[in-house]
Order: C-alpha cells, then structure tokens, then sequence
C-alpha cells in the first residue's frame, strides 16, 4: 500500500537525512540512529521515523537485522528546495485560522506537523501571534485562538465603530496632543511615502497606519476610547490581510495621514476631526464595497487604502507600479 502524502516538516526530514548522509560520507549498511538524527535536526523521533519510512519505500535505506535502519545505496544529494520563509508560514496560519480551518484550540505539536516548523521558528511565530493579540498560551503546551473578525458584515461593523469615535476624541475637553509622538508617526508615514512603502511587510504596514491612528486615540486621554479602539485594531488585523488593497491606494493613504497630523500640529482640532471623517468614511466605502446591498454602493472615491498593500495568501508586499 502506498505511503500517505507526507508533511511538510516529515519531507523535509527525509530530504535533511539524505544530504545528512551524502555530506558526512556514510557508507552502506552505516545505521541510522533515530535519537541521533533527531538531536541533529531538532525535531523529535516521530517525524525522523516517518522520514524513515518514506526512504527505505525510495530504496535509500532499509531495515537492520536488528532493528533500525541502515543506508542501502548511497544516494545523490537531492535538489536543494526553497523552503518556506517563516514569515510565509506565518501568513499561512494566518489565513487558515481566518478561514476556520484551524481548531481553537492547538498543541506545538500540531503546528510544527501541520507548517513544517522547526522549534526555533515555531517559537518565534507564536510569540509574534501572541504580541499581535490573536492567540494565547494556555496551561501545558497548549495554544489557544483568540476571537477576530471573521466576517465582512462585522468587519464593516467595526469601521463603522471607528468613525463614530476617532473624530470625536479628537474634539474630546480633555485631549492633549503628544506632540513627540505625533512626529515620530508623521516621520513613519513620511517614509513610506518616499518609497519604503514598496517593501515593508503587510503586517509592518498595518502596523505603522494602527500606531498613528492609536497615537492619535491616546492624545484624547479617555480610556475607554483608547482600549476600546485597541481592542478593534486586535480583532481586525487578520482580516485586513485579505481585505488589503494595492500598494499605490495605501499610498495615497500615507499621504491622508501626514495631513492629518500636519491640521494637529498646527492645532486645527475642528478641522482635523473632519479630516478623520471624510478619511475613515471613504476607508469604509472602499473596503466594504461587496457588503453593501445593491444599488446602494456609493461610488469608489479617489483615495487610496489604509493598511498593508498584498493579499494574505501572498504574505509579502504589492509590487512597484
């Protein structure tokens, strides 16, 4: 009977062992320990077995008298693959978990089966995961999903929820502006302006428009409306992945914001509330376009997209226009 299709990361062991094997001259009947072969790959004995299994089936190894495996033929080494990057692998945890093709709740094991991690990378996903607010530890070795945005009609929602309170703060008796902060955010955006737009990830971009519009959210020192905006910003990252528009529409954005800022700065309170309006209605429109009912969709204005620029599946930046 055939062999299953193997994971990712059992694949990528048995291809390892070869070049393990070519590299370090083993001759045939040379054994093949197990425990020394994981140790060497940092992966544990499940999957090297498995990796086993898939060579001795290819006549590369076979099984010892007693026990075990030993090398058959001395192989050539094979091809080297390009392995996934580990920010491709994230964007696809990313897409799988917004697709509901993810359990809520996931062991490290599962993870590093499923995405063909190695420890260190799983490692540092998950606590890239946990920092954006999208999943937590749970007692043992588990993980646990936390609730996002799963659908256009709440994603709608939660713009809507932004429109109602970024202009208000802006006009709240007790906002303050943090002048320093403000110009470090103008300074980011002035950047993508000038070309780094191009290149920064999906995730640094949506990360750099959330600060400005958090920056400008604290300035209004209500705390209820700064977390509740953060709380917002958490449950749509995910979802602003898929829904991204093209690099050349976020560009115009990044020009919107430095207005923004500039109307603060100068201390146009008034002005620059109106200016958050129009900028997140017209986000609003162009993002939400296929939600609204027939005949009621008002026509794209001329403004550009606030978040990252590529759709998730890509996992990396819109190319130069």
């Amino acid at each position: 009977m055939p062999l299953a299709e193997p994971s990712p990361l059992v694949a990528s062991v048995a291809s390892e062992i070869v070049r393990y094997v070519v590299a370090t001259g083993q001759p045939e009947g040379a054994r093949l320990v197990e425990r020394t072969l994981g140790e060497h790959f940092k992966v544990s004995r499940s999957p090297v077995r498995e990796a086993l299994r898939i060579l001795e089936a290819e006549g590369v190894v076979r099984k010892a008298d007693r026990g075990g495996y030993v090398v058959a033929r001395l192989p050539e080494a094979p091809p080297v693959q390009r392995e996934p990057s580990t920010d491709e692998r994230y964007y696809q945890v990313a897409a799988d978990r917004l697709e509901g093709r993810l359990p809520d709740r996931v062991t490290e094991n599962y993870l590093l089966r499923r995405y063909g991690f190695t420890r260190t990378e799983l490692g540092e996903t998950l606590r890239r995961m946990s920092a954006e607010g999208w999943i937590d530890r749970t007692p043992g070795y588990g993980w646990e999903f936390l609730p996002i945005l799963d659908s256009l009609a709440k994603y709608r929602d939660s713009y809507r929820f932004r429109l109602v309170i970024e202009p208000a703060a802006i006009l709240e008796p007790t906002f303050v502006l943090n002048v320093e902060a403000l110009q470090r955010c103008r300074e980011d955006q002035q950047r993508l302006i000038d070309g780094d737009i191009w290149d920064v990830s999906n995730a640094a971009l949506f990360d750099s428009n959330t600060a400005l519009h958090e920056a400008i959210m604290e300035c209004s020192n209500n705390a209820f409306l700064s977390e509740g905006l953060r709380r917002v910003d958490r449950l749509r990252r995910l979802i602003e992945y898929k829904k991204s528009l093209p690099r050349e529409r976020a560009l115009v954005r990044c020009r919107e914001h430095v207005q923004l800022i500039d109307l603060l700065l100068a201390g146009h309170n008034e002005a620059a509330a109106a200016f958050m309006r129009e900028h997140l209605r017209s986000v609003t429109v162009e993002k939400t376009r296929e939600t609204e009912p027939a005949g009621e969709t008002e026509p794209a204005p001329e403004h550009g997209a606030e978040g990252p620029g590529a759709a998730i599946s890509a996992g990396g930046t819109s190319p130069r226009r």
